[in-house]
Order: C-alpha cells, then sequence, then structure tokens
C-alpha cells in the first residue's frame, strides 16, 4: 500500500499536524507514506490556455495521435506530484481555510488537474488503468463551521478530475494560531481515524467502497456534501428539483416524519455522478461540442471581438 500526505498549510502548522497524524495510522497499518508540502513545490497558474482539453478533443475525434500534456509541464513540479499521486493507493490532503473557501494555493495546485484528467485520458487511451485512490480529506479552520461552509465541499470538487474516491471528511475548528490543534485531543484522534478509514478502503474490494465518515455528515447521501442547488437543466435535458453542488446527484427535497429535511436521490439521479469515469468523460463530449460550435461560427465571433479589442479603460 502506498498514501501520500499532501498538505496546503504552513510547516509545522495544523493542517500538517493533522496530515501527519494520518499518516501515522497508515503506516501503523504496513502502508508506505510519503507527505509533500506545496509550500516546497514550485505550482505555475493555469492559464487558462485550454491546450489540454483542444489536445484531448482532438484525440477524441481522430485529428491527434496522442495527447501531449499540459503546456506548463515542464516549468513546475506538477507532473512530478501528478505522476507520484497516479502511483498512490490512498491520499491524505490537509488544506487550511481562510474565508469558507480552501487555501488558494492548494486551489492553485487543484485548478491545473483538469490537464491531468483521468476520466478524459482513460478516454481517449492515454492511461491504460484506473489507479482506484480513495482519499481522506481534513480541513482546518480558527472558527466553526459558518466560517467554513465550502471547505470539505471545495477540496471535494477537486477529487473527481483525479477519480480520487473520498470515503472520509473532517472539518477541524477553532483552531487559529499554528499548534493550537495540540489542544484538542479529540481533533488528533478524529485525524489518525481518517487515516485508519483510508487503509480501510483500500483493503476493500472497489465495487464495495463507500462513505466511512460521520454517515450524518451533509444532506447528499452519495457524497455528504452539505450544498445542495435548485436543479437545471444539464446539457441533454435532464433535470431533476434539486442536485448536490458537489457531486452532480439529483434527487429532491423531503420532509421526513422526524420532521427532518433530507435529499433523496431520483431513481436516476446518479447518472451525472462526477465520481464515475463514465459521467465525467460525458462532459469531454460537451467540450467538444461547444469548441465545433466556436469554430463553425469564426466570423460572427472575430467581427463581433473588435468591439472589446478595441475597447480599453485606465488601469491601475
Amino acid at each position: 500500500m502506498k498514501v501520500l500526505g499532501i498538505c496546503a498549510g504552513r510547516k509545522n502548522g495544523n493542517s500538517e499536524i493533522l496530515v501527519k497524524e494520518a499518516l501515522l495510522a497508515c503506516q501503523e497499518a504496513g502502508a508506505e507514506v510519503k507527505m509533500i508540502n506545496l509550500f516546497d513545490y514550485h505550482i505555475e497558474h493555469c492559464t487558462g490556455c485550454e491546450g489540454c482539453t483542444m489536445q484531448m478533443g482532438n484525440v477524441q475525434m481522430g485529428k491527434q495521435d496522442k495527447y501531449n500534456g499540459c503546456v506548463l509541464k515542464d516549468k513546475d513540479d506538477m507532473d512530478k506530484i501528478v505522476n507520484e499521486m497516479q502511483t498512490c493507493n490512498g491520499i491524505i490532503v490537509g488544506v487550511p481555510t481562510y474565508d469558507l473557501t480552501p487555501s488558494s494555493l492548494y486551489l492553485k495546485f487543484a485548478q491545473r488537474f483538469l490537464a491531468y484528467e483521468l476520466s478524459f485520458r482513460l478516454e481517449i487511451g492515454d492511461v491504460k488503468e484506473d489507479p482506484h485512490t480513495v482519499a481522506g480529506v481534513i480541513s482546518v479552520g480558527g472558527s466553526c463551521h459558518d466560517w467554513q461552509t465550502l471547505a470539505l465541499e471545495g477540496i471535494g470538487a477537486t477529487m473527481f478530475t483525479q477519480s480520487v474516491q473520498v470515503v472520509d471528511a473532517y472539518l477541524s475548528t477553532r483552531n487559529g494560531r499554528p499548534g493550537n490543534v495540540l489542544l484538542r485531543d479529540e481533533q488528533i484522534a478524529r485525524a489518525h481515524q481518517v487515516g485508519e478509514h483510508v487503509i480501510q478502503a483500500i483493503n476493500t474490494p472497489v465495487e464495495e467502497r463507500g462513505w466511512l465518515g460521520d454517515p450524518d455528515q451533509g444532506l447528499c447521501p452519495n457524497c455528504h456534501s452539505g450544498l445542495i442547488f435548485r436543479g437545471e437543466p444539464h446539457w441533454d435535458g435532464i433535470q431533476w428539483p434539486f442536485e448536490c453542488a458537489v457531486c452532480g446527484a439529483g434527487g429532491d427535497l423531503v420532509r421526513g416524519e422526524d420532521g427532518k429535511v433530507k435529499f433523496v436521490l431520483a431513481e436516476n439521479g446518479l447518472i451525472r455522478d462526477r465520481n464515475k469515469n463514465s459521467a465525467r468523460a460525458e462532459h469531454l463530449n460537451e467540450i467538444i461540442k461547444t469548441r465545433i460550435e466556436f469554430f463553425e461560427n469564426q466570423a460572427t465571433v472575430q467581427e463581433k471581438y473588435k468591439k472589446y479589442k478595441e475597447l480599453t479603460f485606465p488601469a491601475i
């Protein structure tokens, strides 16, 4: 077993402490463990060049022989990190939250994942086998859930592009200073449990793996996110009354006999489940369709473009 810890917090900070504790549990179970702190690596910003999806689309349509990867791959450490991730059975991710969302360092890292989107690479034959990696996710903040409402969900939403199944997610609260978590033995113990759950998932057949965290966490019974929004039509017209903002599960909000509101999945509510490679691979087809439409209407685009290319405003 190989497990990689990925920390996006300051050295010897709360995120790093909790990741190390989770890795200890993995090591105790016999896993080979490694840990990186993203502050030690050079990571370029995604430039939005679309070189990755353009290439993948070309391969899918038979216009290009092979996928050459991200255009930035020789300029930073992303290739090294992602290639290591894809040899691992499990990962432990620790991220601080400064204001509702995961830290900007983590998001800069994760938003480069599109160039390494596993379902797309499997679809075009660039990757031959899904490593079926599982993850334990930890977010740390100085206040309570009300100031970390997008934290676990934000991290969870970045896991799909690497086909990583999140089996546990823990929100560490009231830890504003580096080392603050050392005053909270129950949080250290919970981080250890995250590591134990990752090992348990690794040792479970892929088709039988599931959520191992708090069963009452979140509203979504599929990914345990707390973010449910009113559904809108998908590309192909499919629509549910409500959807999970993280995994894409569809269903309706129902008040049970106990008076509590539950998110009940529709019979076809998991056909857009982002945990499934096949569902995300369909997104590649959507990208290809927008590309075809764009290039078929270049004359119109270029004519309208003139206004905005020539329009300038004073900068600071």
